[in-house]
């Protein structure tokens, strides 16, 4: 990336982060402050459970569980909500449904499915968010089972400017379910994940800048994002505490996430209230809908090290089937929460023929990130995302992406965030053409609506701003600019 091509990527990075940081600073106050300025019959209406211990404190207080004892787990990467642990009765043949309040949402109590950390911690796959991250679904118990629910879906109209610009009306979202089983030191858990983007059609929505994957297994996707697999995860996780610091796990799935890169976009909290794909999605995610992943790690107080061996190709454009093949490709992915609002992490990863078009492409990646969240008074909360990653293909070919994304969360109403991206590309001219720095910037807000305890409906919008290098004006007519309306329904 050239010396003008960096400066204009940090002053977007810069400028997506301040957009949302800057209002959320000014709003932040202590917890305990805010309930002592608020009259005595007003304070907490609904009672809270504690907040999880601080990482590093809770492994020598929290024994593992006892036989028949259950700390129960979540379904990872969604915004699940609390559990009210009093109402669950334990051993009665129909599920409890327990619901918790969004505007009441506290980091969940207990132990995560991979080790003695807070649950809160565990995000999509085995990777690891903030401990103060905010969770909620729909709970219930059947026998020593602990099941989970959760539903959001996407309605969205998407207005893309010039000549390689297009317009789309369509449906994203996932639907998720986790079945979790506690035994004396070991945890068990599954996990399945759908995705009602192959109803969009092969092509996808329009998306400026994007490139990736194929509609016809001929010609590749661009300038448009790519629907995901009906089926985003089918998991499977096994995790033994050997003492109250260290334990070990395994887990796999078809499909399922390596260990690669920061949470998924679309679980984590700075970006998941937004409907559109980040244009860094083939930098620092494309692997989370893998067809065959075994991940093998080691959790050791605040710290994960992790490993695995996945099927790099990339999914074809096929998007209701399961796929198999070899697992020819391996990552390694390091992992730590030095404190409850922060999570970092740095991997590696070499992929053996990702793209269907160009099976004897193989790529290197590598990325670091850090996430920081934060509450914000009795109801809300901040999150920010910034992440460098860099892929280098067999070819000889290197590529930068950088991302920074925030999101302020107010009160239960709104929720308004932000994102700047910077990318390294070959793509957007002829396949492997010239090399190219192109940018985006993305702000956006979302209006909630509590229908009842269980369902929030929300209306919303994202405004986009692209920058093309002289390369590409021509071809896009300037700098471009683009549009996203939304209708969204979360159930749980």
């Amino acid at each position: 990336m050239t010396g003008m091509g960096m400066m204009r990527a940090i002053t977007l990075v810069a400028a997506a982060a301040l957009a949302v940081t800057t209002p959320a600073l000014a709003q932040t106050h202590d917890h305990g402050q805010a309930q002592a300025e608020q009259p005595a019959e007003h304070q907490h209406e609904t009672p809270l459970p504690p907040r999880a211990p601080a990482p590093g404190r809770q492994h020598d207080a929290t024994p593992a569980p006892a036989p028949g004892q259950h700390d129960h787990g979540e379904m990872h990467g969604a915004d699940h909500q609390m559990m009210d642990h009093g109402q669950m009765q334990h051993g009665e043949h129909e599920p409890q449904i327990v619901i918790a309040d969004y505007r009441r949402d506290q980091p969940v109590p207990g132990q995560g499915a991979f080790g003695a950390y807070p649950m809160a911690r565990d995000a999509s796959g085995t990777s690891w968010q903030p401990d103060t991250s905010l969770h909620g679904g729909l709970h219930a118990e059947r026998g020593a089972w602990m099941l989970m629910g959760h539903v959001t879906l996407n309605g969205a109209y998407s207005w893309q400017d010039g000549p390689r610009g297009d317009e789309k009306a369509f449906l994203a979202g996932m639907i998720m379910g986790s079945a979790r089983r506690d035994f004396s030191r070991s945890t068990l858990n599954l996990r399945a994940m759908l995705s009602p983007d192959p109803f969009m059609g092969a092509r996808g929505y329009p998306l400026l800048f994007a490139a990736g994957e194929s509609a016809d297994g001929v010609e590749p996707l661009v300038d448009r994002q790519h629907p995901h697999d009906l089926i985003m995860e089918m998991s499977a996780s096994y995790a033994h505490r050997l003492d109250a610091n260290n334990s070990v796990f395994v887990y796999g799935g078809l499909p399922g996430e390596p260990a690669f890169g920061p949470p998924a976009f679309m679980h984590r909290m700075a970006a998941m209230d937004s409907p559109e794909a980040p244009l860094t999605h083939h930098w620092f995610d494309s692997t989370h809908i893998t067809f065959g992943v075994v991940t093998a790690g080691w959790v050791h107080d605040n710290w994960k090290i992790e490993a695995s061996q996945f099927r790099g190709r990339e999914p074809d454009e096929e998007r209701y089937d399961i796929e198999t093949g070899d697992l020819d490709s391996t990552s390694v992915r390091l992992s730590w929460n030095p404190t409850e609002n922060l999570s970092l992490q740095t991997s590696w990863a070499a992929i053996e023929s990702p793209e269907a078009l160009h099976p004897d492409d193989d790529e290197e990646r590598w990325s670091v990130s850090g996430i920081y969240t934060r509450r914000l008074g009795d109801a809300g909360w901040w999150s920010s995302t910034l992440a460098f990653s860099n892929k280098e293909r067999s070819d000889g070919v290197s590529l930068d992406a950088w991302l920074a994304e925030a999101a302020w969360h107010p009160n239960d109403r709104w929720t308004f965030f932000a994102r700047g991206e910077a990318v390294e590309t070959d793509e957007l001219g002829a396949h492997h053409g010239p090399l190219e720095n192109v940018q985006r910037l993305s702000l956006g807000a979302v209006r909630d609506f509590r229908i009842n305890q269980n369902v929030v409906f929300g209306v919303g919008a994202v405004a986009q701003a692209h920058f093309a290098p002289d390369g590409l004006e021509a071809s896009y007519d300037g700098d471009p600019a683009g549009a996203l309306g939304f209708i969204r329904l979360k159930i749980g």
